[in-house]
């Protein structure tokens, strides 16, 4: 059965979302319960910074406003589902995001305006996000080998067929070998794959401890070694010295 590995781009938009949600749920009002819920995070322009930074507040469960004159931008974030609304002003975009805010939930909605112009309204308005763009220090860096994360190992595994049966098995393990207290690890894995959509169906990617990644790889292998696994699956991870890791599991072979 043939494995196709994820391309560099896919792994290149998920290490930046990652990036992203490690800044973010680093805040000081991110809580385990409800991550950043009931905080408004203006991510500025919907560029290709702006799309992963929505994804991460969207995991970390914020309420996110961000911007785009450019109708072609504003399409592909409604196609890709990155925003749940497309508005046309400030208090259209206010109305959906006082709402959930409210009730401490997640929401992003992208108004049909300029950034520059949003900016000056929201300061003429007294609108105070609790968390801007600004606040990710350096942005966020591409290329799938150095994400900046709060945990020394990016781990990422595939599998060849049938995501909807397998992965979800594959997603309990691995949140079994997180540590009790990683609740911020814990939230990304639950949440991930629903706001990475079809980016994340046969791939998944957390940042965790070394020790984490290697409770999963071997207990992966046990599971293909047992034949509890049917399916090929291949595991990578790379410390935050650029070293990795990688693991090609199938049943019947070493």
């Amino acid at each position: 059965m043939a494995l196709a590995p994820p391309s560099h781009e896919v792994l290149d938009f998920v290490a930046r979302v990652a990036q992203a949600y490690a800044k973010l749920i680093a805040a000081p009002s991110a809580d385990r319960e409800s991550g950043l819920g009931g905080r408004l995070f203006y991510a500025g322009e919907i560029d290709e910074e702006g799309r992963a930074l929505v994804v991460a507040a969207n995991i970390a469960g914020a309420a996110t406003l961000v911007a785009s004159a450019d109708p072609a931008a504003q399409k592909q974030a409604i196609r890709g589902s990155i925003v749940d609304f497309l508005v046309t002003s400030l208090d259209e975009s206010l109305r959906i995001l006082k709402n959930q805010l409210r009730k401490h939930e997640t929401v992003s909605v992208c108004a049909a305006i300029a950034p520059s112009a949003m900016e000056r309204e929201m300061k003429e308005r007294g609108v105070r996000p609790d968390l801007l763009r600004s606040d990710m220090d350096g942005g966020l860096h591409s290329g799938t080998g150095s994400p900046t994360l709060l945990t020394p190992v990016f781990l990422t595994w595939t599998i060849a067929a049938a995501p909807a049966r397998w992965m979800p098995q594959l997603d309990v393990i691995a949140l079994e070998c997180l540590d009790t207290e990683d609740w911020a690890a814990r939230r990304w894995l639950r949440l991930a794959a629903r706001y990475l959509g079809r980016t994340s169906q046969a791939t998944r990617a957390l940042a965790c401890s070394q020790e984490a990644a290697s409770r999963f790889t071997e207990r992966i292998q046990e599971r293909v070694k047992r034949g509890e696994i049917g399916v090929p699956i291949e595991i990578r991870w790379r410390d935050a010295r650029g070293h990795e890791e990688k693991h090609r599991l199938e049943l019947g072979k070493p």
